[in-house]
């Protein structure tokens, strides 16, 4: 997963072997995956976060993202998730752009959060949507 995870990503820079275990070493966390790609998250106490998707640049744009969103998205509904939220760095469009088609809308945004391998910070947008277990107020 850590090589296809830093073929997948420069900003926010790729998750070692060792980072994806110890968060995968976690009951909370989970991974669901194909060939080309894979998708991380957790659920605690009814609110889920995607920790990363990452597809293969050689797959990108031939439905992987879209697949996995699709599974990730019924795991958390099988697990009582009430809500979801991510973190996308504002320039990946192509991941902002599935995440919007998901349901997900922005919430807010966290200056600087990451820094490219030039240095140059990038805000990181907050992305967030309901699911179907939401309870009824």
């Amino acid at each position: 997963m850590a090589r296809l995870h830093g073929a997948a990503f420069v900003t926010p820079r790729p998750w070692s072997e060792a980072e994806i275990s110890e968060l995968l070493a976690s009951p909370l966390c989970f991974v669901l995956d194909e060939p080309q790609g894979f998708v991380m998250g957790r659920v605690v106490a009814g609110e889920a976060e995607l920790l990363t998707i990452a597809v293969d640049p050689m797959a990108q744009g031939r439905g992987v993202g879209t697949r996995l969103m699709v599974r990730f998205l019924d795991e958390l509904d099988r697990r009582g998730a009430e809500t979801v939220f991510l973190e996308v760095a504002e320039t990946n469009a192509a991941a902002r752009a599935l995440y919007s088609g998901a349901g997900f809308a922005v919430t807010g945004r966290r200056r600087g959060y990451y820094h490219g391998p030039d240095g140059v910070a990038v805000d990181a947008i907050v992305m967030g949507r309901r699911m179907k277990n939401e309870p009824n107020i």
